[in-house]
């Protein structure tokens, strides 16, 4: 597996510079853009749309900071595909209330009760306040990583964050499903 930050010449980092990951992108997409190929054909064509292929890739990687984390994480071997981790007990109970806000509103919407919208907006102010709070612990492992400690257990503090964000993000998406109706 070719590892997308020494294809872009770029330190690993969960916040790698973006405007070198666009340059390095537009720079490789000119190099390996497969009509250059065209008249070479055989290995030589399947070689520059395999290039072309994950170019692309590393691009949709690294321009995104989810994907950038996910994609560090399994290059350490600590991410599997469709893996089932276990948040800790802690973070469920705190997310205990605001699953049952939303299942409420959910369950009891009356759309001429203006209490109902204030149910709604108190659930999303928790949802925010555990982003915040997500964005805030997140920083300062990320900062510890780009200032050298790339220790197992500090990637596996990550890993845990990234659960937790994608967690949140399905509650998000619960809520923004039930607005958008």
């Amino acid at each position: 597996m070719t590892d997308y930050f020494t294809l872009y010449h770029l330190p690993v980092s969960f916040q790698p510079d973006q405007a070198a990951v666009k340059s390095a992108f537009y720079e490789l997409s000119r190099q390996y853009h497969p009509d250059r190929f065209a008249q070479a054909g055989g290995s030589e064509l399947a070689e520059a749309l395999r290039m072309a292929a994950l170019n692309n890739e590393a691009y949709k990687t690294l321009k995104n900071s989810d994907a950038t984390m996910a994609y560090i994480l399994k290059q350490n071997h600590l991410l599997e595909d469709e893996e089932k981790y276990a948040l800790p007990p802690s973070f469920l109970m705190e997310m205990m209330d605001l699953n049952e806000a939303i299942s409420d509103y959910e369950t009891n919407h009356d759309k001429n009760d203006p209490n109902d919208d204030d149910a709604m907006m108190g659930a999303t102010d928790m949802l925010n306040e555990q982003m915040e709070l997500w964005e805030d612990a997140t920083k300062v492992l990320v900062q510890r990583f780009e200032h050298g400690d790339k220790s197992k257990e500090l990637l596996q503090q990550v890993k845990d964050q990234y659960f937790r964000k994608k967690y949140l993000l399905r509650i998000k998406e619960r809520i923004d499903r039930f607005a958008a109706r």
